[in-house]
């Protein structure tokens, strides 16, 4: 029971944010929301997959729009939160959730049209690999839609405020702030297209392990993701205009490239 109810409240974690006391922090997400949603209209496809889906917000918002597509999976790696999900979304016709490890099925390589994959990959160790994943899972031609969090520059420091001033009301998720010391709070805000700390790696109870978002550079991410497909795009939310170097979210657009 207790693990259930851990993962019912992860998994209703995107609903909190967007529901948060904190007008920012809430107008931020449902920004980071409708991106998402205008994305999906742009890049369609018939058979699209949400990796590390959460609460299957995205996916509840998209199944009911215009831009539906005829087959919807959403992938999470724990078993109770995919079964929060599955009840909730029981009766909703092309949508289905599976465990990220069943991805490693040959029955999904080349199966999807489109993949998102929203607020994730500042977790992973290997970044890379996941990427891969992706790869194989695309067809050919297949869309890659990213989004990940800015942590460099001056949307760190704005966001360290944000997250201490969110601690002190207890408001969501936010006991306190992403821990750095000065020089690589410093070396973070200067940051460019190459890692620029050692990034703190946390253990799960089950022995799996991640990052939090202490030295996440999105920059870095970028050139992973050129090195395998062809980056197509790349904005910002939750104010577009501003570029990723002045925002809260960064997105990247690519495409699988086509076999010969």
């Amino acid at each position: 029971m207790t693990s259930l109810l851990g993962a019912i409240h992860e998994s209703r974690y995107a609903q909190s944010q967007l529901e948060s006391r904190s007008k920012i922090l809430s107008w931020s997400h449902r920004r980071r929301f409708a991106t998402a949603m205008r994305l999906a209209g742009e890049v369609g496809g018939a058979r699209m997959l949400d990796y590390g889906c959460g609460d299957a917000t995205f996916l509840d918002l998209l199944t009911q729009s215009e831009s539906a597509p005829r087959v919807a999976v959403g992938a999470e790696r724990w078993p109770s939160a995919l079964e929060v999900c599955r009840e909730r979304f029981r009766a909703r016709k092309g949508l289905h959730f599976i465990l990220t490890e069943d991805l490693e099925r040959p029955a999904h390589a080349g199966s999807y049209d489109a993949i998102y994959c929203m607020e994730v990959l500042q977790y992973v160790t290997d970044p890379a690999s996941v990427l891969e994943q992706f790869d194989r899972l695309l067809a050919d031609g297949g869309a890659l839609v990213i989004s990940v969090p800015v942590e460099t520059g001056l949307p760190l420091v704005v966001k360290q405020i944000v997250r201490r001033v969110a601690g002190w009301r207890g408001i969501g998720l936010y006991p306190g702030t992403s821990r750095y010391t000065l020089s690589e709070f410093w070396k973070s805000v200067i940051a460019g297209s190459t890692p620029h700390i050692t990034r703190p790696t946390l253990t799960r109870a089950d022995g799996s392990t991640y990052h939090d978002h202490t030295g996440f550079n999105w920059r870095v991410l970028r050139g992973l993701i050129r090195d395998r497909f062809d980056l197509v795009s790349e904005m910002a939310s939750p104010v577009a205009r501003l570029g990723p170097n002045l925002a809260a979210q960064c997105w990247f657009v690519a495409r699988k490239r086509k076999t010969a």
